[in-house]
């Protein structure tokens, strides 16, 4: 399994453009942004339909399904569909995702595209090409779902944004996955009053604790932070308190391989590469 992130970004990017806090100025002064979070797997599978365009030199064209948690704009631009449309008016495409993803995508498609929108909700398994999907419960503000992917080759991925503290049934549904990449949210770093359903430095720790305890993160599961906003502290610093739990901080373009990750220890270097 390849996986590509294509965004890490919470839903104003990173640096947020109208900010000046010391967060985002210190993403500025390296010249780092971050867009709006999405991943592509194995250039055939997109996870989230981001307003942003791809890192440089990404392409979707060989995307065959698109797998969307809900339909917040940074998570389901639908406008992308129509770019899509222009260059690949005859190529099949899924669109997977809860209802109201399906509702807002449907106005984008020409009358004869042949797009196929599946609607799913938690609980829900689906087989696309080769890939076996799991659709599991987030909570979040808006009917939202998370993803349990696995690859033809065998690597398994779970997405998980946007969701505050995952739902007891999400954490049973995945005792014993033993997952390659996990792709957690952690949206408001130190902000800890935020009291919205994301998660933050003391939630994030959290999850990831009960999610080693039911098996689905173990010593050779790559966890990388996502959905990352600009309450965070400067990524040197938030690279260095994600290592100490066990997870990476990654840049934008960043690839992983399911097969090549192995964690040394938790107090790793969270910048590192896969060996």
């Amino acid at each position: 399994m390849h996986v590509r992130l294509l965004g890490t970004g919470a839903a104003d990017g990173w640096p947020n453009p109208w900010c000046s806090c010391a967060s985002c100025a210190d993403a500025r002064s390296r010249g780092e942004s971050r867009r709006q979070t999405s991943v592509l797997v194995d250039g055939g599978v997109l996870l989230d339909l981001s307003p942003a365009l791809p890192p440089d030199g990404v392409s979707l064209a060989g995307v065959h399904t698109v797998l969307v948690t809900h339909a917040h704009p940074d998570h389901c631009a639908p406008f992308a569909l129509l770019w899509r449309h222009w260059a690949l008016p005859d190529e099949p495409l899924a669109v997977v995702g809860p209802p109201e993803v399906l509702e807002t995508c449907r106005p984008w498609l020409a009358p004869d595209a042949p797009v196929e929108l599946v609607e799913v909700a938690p609980g829900a398994t689906l087989r696309r090409r080769g890939y076996a999907v799991r659709v599991l419960p987030a909570d979040h503000e808006v009917p939202t779902v998370l993803y349990d992917v696995t690859a033809p080759d065998g690597g398994r991925l779970l997405y998980a944004t946007d969701t505050g503290p995952l739902p007891d049934a999400a954490v049973t549904d995945l005792t014993d996955a033993a997952f390659d990449v996990v792709l957690l949210e952690q949206t408001f770093g130190d902000r800890l009053d935020h009291g919205t359903r994301h998660l933050d430095l003391a939630s994030f720790p959290a999850q990831l604790d009960r999610l080693r305890a039911v098996g689905a993160v173990t010593a050779g599961t790559d966890v990388v932070a996502v959905h990352l906003g600009h309450h965070n502290p400067p990524a040197p610093e938030l690279a260095a308190r994600l290592a100490r739990h066990g997870a990476r901080l990654l840049p934008d373009g960043a690839e992983l391989r399911a097969e090549a990750y192995r964690r040394r220890s938790w107090n790793s270097d969270a910048s590192a590469a896969p060996a």
